[in-house]
Formats: C-alpha cells, structure tokens, sequence
C-alpha cells in the first residue's frame, strides 16, 4: 500500500512534462468490443431499426476521432461547426448563475475540447476553476479534448483527470458519482452534456434522469445543449438530414466506425440520412448504410465472426434530433431537473430552410420548470 501511494504522490511531477496523460480506465475494454458486435449481429430491417454501431462507438479509435476533428471544421456541415463558433457567447449568458466560490468541471463527452477551453477559462479567469474531469469511452477523444481544453490555461496537472468511462451505464455512473465525491467532497460540480450528444442515445430522455439521478447534487449544476427547431413537418425533416448529407467530412466520420469493426468495402453512395418526425418532440434523423449491390455480402466482425449482410438491409451508423420546445420541456419535466437559465442561437435562415438552432440550458436538480423569458423557438 506505501508503494502504491508514493506512485501515486509522483505523478503531478511526471505531468510536469506535457508529454504525459494519466487516464483513469474505469471498465474492461474488452465487454466494449463485445457491445460493438452484438449491435452489428442484429436481424435485417430495410428501415434502419436493425444492425447499428450504438453512440459513443462512432467516436471510439483513434481514426474516429481524427475523423470528428476533421468533420467539426468542415464548412459543409454547420450542425458543428456554428455550435463551437457561439459556445463562447452562449455561455457569457449563463455564467453568471453559477454557485459561488470554486467549481469543478466534469465533462461528459469533451468531443474536441474547445468548448471545455471556453468554460475553463471563464472560470480560470475569476479564480473559481477547481478539477477538471472529462469523460468519454474513447480514450483517445479524451487526450485530444484535454490538450485543446487547457491550451493556454493555469490548470495544474494534479487537478486533471480524464475517465475513459461509457457514462450512459448505470453501474459505470455510480463509479463515477463515487470518484467525483471522493475528489471534490461538498463543493459544487458543473456537469456537462454539449454538442447536442443527448440526440444521439435512443433513449435519451432516460439518459438525461440517469445522469440526474446519479450524479446531480443540490449544489451542482448540469450544463446542457441541444439543436433545436421552430419547425415540426416533413420539409424540416428533410432539411435536417441534408445538414448531415451535405458534408463530405462528416460522411467520412461517420463510416470511419465500419472501417474499424467490419471488413465492408464502403461506398459513399451507399450512406443516406433520414430525416423523420417523432411526434411533437423532435426531428430525428437517421445516418444508414444501406447495401446497395444486388447481393448478398457477408461482414466479418471484430471477433472474426461473420454476419450475413442481404442486399437492401441496413446498419445504423448515428442517430440525432432536433427537439421542439415542447418536446425539450417534456423531457426537463420526466427527468425532473430545473432550467435555472437558458441562451439560444439561431441558426442561418433563408425562406426554404427551417429556423434550426443550439439551445444551451443550465440545469438543477428540481421539478423540469421552464425559465421565465421568451420563448427563444419562436
């Protein structure tokens, strides 16, 4: 045990050479990889409802998430990129209802880090930055996020630490509610879901009260942000999915995963983004590879196995959404967390495109209740 923690005593001086990263691994890689194939060993469905690579494992290797930085700055695809460009405007607007005193930053899903720069160095810039802990499945997502995130920042190394961890698992969260405890004890914690990940879980709604449930003390706060859509019909749903299809970047992010887990021949016309209504809550848009060859093929799988692949069947590479107001409020309300403030930017509009935007919420613990003001989907 004495050895144990004089290792641990040495690594704030080894962090000293910024060539390090200490990362905690907080699950058996091993069960990931076996996620990853049962998804794609799931039945035919020419709709898009059967093989699929899950969220999170879109962005799980190193050639994914060189893809995802590459895709983010694609001019093509402003889903991303205005999202980044306005974080730092958007989050002016809620800084100021921040708990007083120190805070310490846990982010869920850090994606490339620049967004965590711009919180970090508001809070660093008023004294008030305490820890930093990102959290993502791929640990190789989280070493480029902490490099651009504390760019230029007085973040001492001890108080960084990166959780390669899938925090949409109940058990994995109660680890890491344990961790975050342990580390910071009473004081405030601001969480963070950016980037509009929620969209990308099925159950997304369950998602948002896990984290609630799990993790949201009184005194901690949930940053949350979410694309979003005044317009709710089959013309809006369609001009969501282009958002996606019109980016050659963002095509090759998105069947990177394929190239990892399958040994498919890819074909970019193959990939079609489906733009749906889901009722009055959201515009949901599906990214499929579809096989379009005539035949049937047969993939093989990370664990050599094979899988038949029928012509006309389908895998679902991503999921996301674009949520009306009411079904954003709806979703506050079951997950029961309170919207304490609340900034929007709207996105660029012309007479044949819907008024799409990015709404960033900061949330509490509480009874799903709508912050006074106008309604920024108007």
């Amino acid at each position: 045990m004495a050895e144990r923690d004089r290792a641990v005593h040495r690594i704030p001086e080894i962090l000293r050479d910024a060539g390090w990263t200490v990362c905690l691994v907080g699950e058996e890689q091993s069960g990931k990889l076996a996620q990853v194939t049962a998804g794609l060993r799931r039945g035919p469905d020419p709709a898009g409802s059967g093989k699929l690579i899950t969220s999170g494992f879109s962005y799980w290797g190193l050639e994914s998430t060189v893809a995802w930085a590459h895709a983010c700055n694609d001019l093509y695809y402003p889903v991303m990129r205005e999202s980044i460009a306005s974080f730092s405007r958007r989050w002016r607007g809620l800084s100021e209802r921040l708990p007083d005193g120190p805070l310490h930053y846990v982010s869920l899903g850090p994606g490339t880090g620049q967004k965590d720069q711009a919180l970090l160095r508001s809070l660093d810039s008023r004294g008030r930055c305490g820890c930093y802990l990102p959290v993502d499945v791929s640990a190789e997502m989280l070493r480029l996020a902490q490099r651009e995130a504390l760019q230029h920042l007085h973040v001492p190394a001890a108080d960084v630490l990166p959780v390669q961890l899938d925090f949409s698992m109940p058990a994995n969260l109660d680890r890491l509610g344990t961790l975050i405890r342990s580390t910071v004890g009473d004081e405030p914690v601001v969480y963070s879901l950016l980037g509009n990940t929620l969209a990308n879980f099925d159950s997304d709604t369950q998602l948002l009260t896990l984290l609630a449930e799990k993790l949201l003390r009184p005194q901690d706060r949930f940053l949350l942000e979410v694309a979003s859509t005044a317009g709710q019909d089959e013309v809006a749903a369609r001009a969501a999915a282009q958002e996606y299809e019109n980016s050659p970047r963002f095509r090759e992010f998105v069947t990177s995963a394929l190239l990892q887990y399958t040994d498919l021949q890819i074909d970019m016309n193959s990939l079609t983004c489906e733009g749906l209504v889901e009722g009055d809550r959201a515009l949901l848009v599906k990214v499929i590879y579809r096989n379009r060859t005539g035949a049937e093929l047969e993939l093989t799988l990370p664990d050599r196995s094979t899988v038949p692949f029928p012509d006309q069947d389908t895998i679902r590479l991503l999921l996301s959404r674009k949520y009306t107001r009411a079904g954003l409020e709806k979703m506050l309300v079951d997950a029961r967390v309170t919207a304490v403030g609340e900034t929007h930017e709207a996105g660029h509009t012309s007479f044949d495109r819907p008024a799409f935007g990015m709404t960033l919420l900061l949330l509490a613990k509480g009874d799903g209740v709508r912050p006074d003001g106008p309604n920024p989907f108007d």
